[in-house]
């Protein structure tokens, strides 16, 4: 602890106009290391203990802090030893993530905890109905868990209380006057030390950078993207500075997370957070075509529709690594800054983004850029900007006061208008900024705008991009043309060539041969398929599988007849022993990869030796399962049948004489083919493949 520690210009303006809601950052640094709590949450106890400038203080808050971590926080590795700790004193305190689910089966929420290791909290319904987000992607809280002695009950643990760690209340009114003591050049070092930046290590543009990282968290559906090397920050203000703000760290992207489940007819994440983030956005799988659809109406508005209209107004943020040369890419033929993206990320989706910001300017992590001074709370900072998003716009001041050159198109306009909108939250919340300052805005978020049109028309060199040469009308009533600095001089991206729409698609032409093409001509050729029609079809077929064969799977035998369709009717008498629910559950993950069912019936039967209690709990498990991938389970249970058959409704109909038991037993559990059913040794049967009628 520094002892002589002297407070410069900043530090006193800080404290006089927010006491009480600063705090020395170089005593976060202190304390994150060895941790992962996210940054919110210490700052919330140092906050509590240690918001003074006085170093006694300080020093005793200090201790105050480490002794609640040390006694409340509880670290994977000690999860046993807290829940024991529990169990013999009856409660304890903690500060964990919580999460609250709702199990179907059993028509109640549980909680679970993550640090805790407890999946099966008994919550009353104060605590989740008071905090959607609980259910939601949940929150860190301090959380008093209780020990339950009744031997009846199913769990051990219940929650007596629950605090969510983050302010109970704002006053924007307050903060909008305290900023007024300062600059705007102040404003800007202010934010950026209460995010732990020292400002004085940074230049003037990177320091806009770094504000722009801020823009999804206080403007409402802004469509914001990062892409540059590893280790520069990308992802730490999405999953660290606001409770406000979550973050997918790879894995599927699915419609039913992000948007709209329609079997539990509930909203997505984009319902309950103000910026959903993306990180490794080059990693992201989504194969449900459905998903990018629904994301392209999102950012477009705002809006979108799966049965019903849903609005919401979650920020879009997505962050990656570029591994190449910027200095290569912009001169490049071949590649363009959006090359990271997932192939289905289209040029429509790249378009309603309103924000590239180039991740390539920015400093790698360093103590050297971590601020050792005061600034503001991170948690009080992130209230401030919710409250913008959701009870501020700026866009008719904004519009008034902008005047864009013709080059601008419409998405532009928006994405350019959205920035500037941003920028003014966080620098100015309560006042208007100077004309000059206003100039600096627009060009920053004409700029931003330009890199993307410009990797837009490099992947599309035709008309509908061409007009990248954005520009304003700054307060002297010139029009300036802004450029992007890596693409100054790069004729790869001011002027890409154009390109044949034939087959040997790397052939380029020039402009003028282009457009000395006689405006008769036929048009080109497609491209041709790598694969012909016919083999892309699926056909009626009539085999039998021979006693002893192999290679037989589910995905063999369905797979390449389910593309389109919608809902599976299964109907199979013989779904009673382990084994044979073991064989459904297989075929429904042939289902669930297929993307578009979003319904399975099972109709099967029944005799007197059937467990229906066993019967129906791992069909019930296996039905809640299948709604986490938007797929509806129905079961009809039916003491007389016999047929076996499965009805897709795109008019396949795939008949197998055993069903879908028609597998032998493995020697062993430990045997190959006692998991990998393709490597599984076959029964004789038919099966037959057949089209009818499109099921209505």
């Amino acid at each position: 602890m520094q002892s002589d520690y002297v407070m410069d210009a900043l530090d006193t303006k800080l404290n006089d106009a927010f006491d009480g809601k600063v705090v020395r950052k170089d005593l976060l640094h202190r304390i994150k290391k060895g941790t992962n709590i996210p940054t919110f949450v210490l700052e919330f106890l140092l906050a509590r203990y240690c918001a003074s400038n006085e170093p006694a203080e300080i020093q005793a808050g200090m201790e105050a802090v480490l002794s609640t971590l040390q006694e409340n926080y509880v670290r994977p590795d000690e999860a046993n030893a807290a829940q024991s700790r529990v169990a013999r004193t009856g409660k304890h305190k903690f500060i964990d993530k919580v999460h609250v689910r709702y199990v179907e089966k059993e028509k109640r929420h549980w909680a679970a905890m993550e640090n805790f290791a407890s999946q099966r909290i008994a919550i009353g319904e104060k605590f989740y109905r008071d905090n959607d987000r609980l259910l939601e992607g949940g929150i860190w809280a301090e959380v008093v868990i209780a020990h339950n002695d009744i031997d009846a009950d199913a769990y051990a643990f219940y929650v007596e209380d629950l605090r969510p760690v983050q302010l109970s209340r704002f006053d924007f009114a307050s903060y909008g006057e305290a900023k007024k003591a300062f600059t705007r050049d102040e404003w800007i070092d202010a934010v950026l030390r209460s995010v732990g930046l020292e400002p004085s290590k940074l230049s003037h543009r990177v320091k806009l950078h770094f504000i722009a990282r801020l823009a999804p968290l206080v403007e409402p559906n802004f469509n914001f993207i990062e892409l540059g090397p590893r280790g520069t920050g990308k992802s730490y203000f999405f999953s660290e500075f606001s409770p406000y703000s979550t973050l997918i760290s790879g894995g599927q992207a699915t419609k039913s997370v992000l948007f709209y489940n329609n079997a539990r007819h509930k909203i997505g994440l984009v319902g309950f957070w103000d910026t959903v983030a993306f990180d490794e956005v080059g990693g992201i799988k989504i194969k449900d075509p459905d998903t990018i659809q629904i994301m392209k109406d999102f950012m477009a508005n705002g809006r979108f529709s799966r049965g019903v209209e849903v609005i919401a107004d979650a920020s879009l943020a997505f962050v990656g690594n570029i591994d190449m040369s910027i200095e290569q890419i912009v001169n490049s033929t071949e590649y363009d800054l959006f090359q990271p993206l997932p192939e289905q990320f289209d040029l429509a989706v790249m378009d309603r983004f309103a924000c590239y910001l180039p991740g390539w300017e920015m400093p790698k992590n360093s103590s050297a850029f971590l601020t050792g001074r005061f600034g503001l709370i991170t948690d009080y900072l992130a209230e401030a900007f919710h409250y913008q998003l959701k009870h501020s716009n700026r866009y008719e001041e904004v519009s008034k006061r902008v005047k864009l050159g013709s080059a601008v198109e419409g998405r532009d306009e928006k994405g350019i208008k959205k920035t500037l909108c941003a920028l003014l939250k966080i620098l100015h919340p309560t006042d208007s900024p100077t004309d000059e300052e206003f100039d600096e805005y627009v060009a920053y978020a004409v700029e931003c705008r330009r890199r993307v049109k410009e990797q837009m028309n490099k992947r599309k060199p035709d008309d509908e991009f061409a007009k990248i040469e954005l520009s304003f009308v700054d307060r002297n009533g010139k029009e300036v043309v802004v450029h992007c600095p890596e693409s100054i001089g790069a004729s790869a991206t001011l002027e890409p060539a154009r390109r044949r729409a034939r087959p040997n698609a790397d052939a380029v032409i020039d402009q003028q041969e282009f457009a000395q093409k006689p405006e008769h001509s036929p048009a080109p050729p497609a491209e041709i398929p790598t694969r012909s029609q016919e083999e892309e079809s699926p056909s009626e077929r009539h085999y039998t599988i021979a006693y002893g064969d192999t290679g037989h799977s589910y995905d063999t035998i369905f797979g390449p007849y389910l593309p389109g369709a919608k809902s599976v009717v299964v109907e199979d008498p013989y779904l009673r022993m382990p084994h044979q629910i073991a064989n459904f559950v297989r075929f429904c993950e042939t289902v669930v990869k297929a993307d578009t069912v979003r319904s399975i019936t099972l109709i099967t039967s029944y005799d007197d030796q059937t467990d229906m209690v066993g019967l129906q709990s791992k069909l019930e498990e296996l039905k809640q399962s299948l709604l986490e991938y938007d797929v509806a389970l129905k079961i009809s249970l039916n003491e007389k049948m016999h047929d076996r058959e499965v009805k897709l409704d795109n008019g396949w109909t795939i008949k197998i004489g055993r069903g879908l038991d028609f597998y032998q037993k493995p020697e062993g559990w430990y045997a190959i083919g006692a998991t990998d059913v393709s490597l599984r040794r076959c029964l004789e049967t038919k099966v037959d493949v057949f089209r009818g009628p499109l099921q209505q």
